[in-house]
């Protein structure tokens, strides 16, 4: 099964993050259910995999963690793919994703190295923006790029299991772990 380790957010800050995506009005956002903080992408796996995962994630016990969006910016280089509200770095996230990809390693699954930029994606856009839509999505990020949001601490994260769909995918929670006990 397709599956991800996440950090979902409050409501009120789910509420707020809606507010950023309507002002974008280019590409397609992504549906408040499935805003989250992506820690893992684990692929498909099966489910032995994911059991034992599941016991190297239970035993992590850190803090909650403060999230404080510092600034609005697209991924994808010169076509862009998607708008993100990049999270400001912060000590207990990095501890937290280390941890996590630790927990992943000794599960045996093989994670790619890549840089973690901490994001929640906002809006995706199709493979080939219009120029006036490239010119908007211009315009949104130079009044709006700055945006700055101090999210509620994040108490829990969850690994996900993700159901692909033609209307877009569900992520349906399959364990969910403390933090800040």
């Amino acid at each position: 099964m397709r599956a991800f380790v996440g950090l979902p957010l409050s409501d009120p800050d789910l509420d707020r993050l809606e507010d950023l995506q309507a002002a974008v009005r280019v590409g397609r956002a992504v549906v408040p259910e499935n805003l989250h903080l992506t820690l893992a992408f684990l692929d498909e796996q099966d489910v032995a995999t994911l059991e034992a995962l599941h016991a190297g994630l239970a035993q992590i016990a850190l803090p909650a963690l403060p999230l404080v969006v510092d600034h609005l910016d697209v991924m994808g280089g010169a076509n862009p793919r998607v708008l993100c509200a990049m999270v400001a770095d912060d000590p207990g996230l990095s501890a937290l994703h280390a941890q996590v990809r630790s927990a992943v390693r000794q599960a045996e699954i093989d994670l790619p190295r890549t840089r973690f930029r901490p994001h929640i994606t906002l809006t995706r856009f199709p493979r080939r923006m219009e120029p006036a839509a490239h010119h908007a999505l211009a315009q949104f990020l130079g009044a709006s790029g700055a945006a700055r949001l101090e999210l509620a601490p994040v108490t829990r994260f969850i690994l996900y299991q993700s159901v692909l769909a033609p209307e877009g995918p569900t992520y349906i929670p399959l364990a969910e772990y403390p933090l800040g006990g």
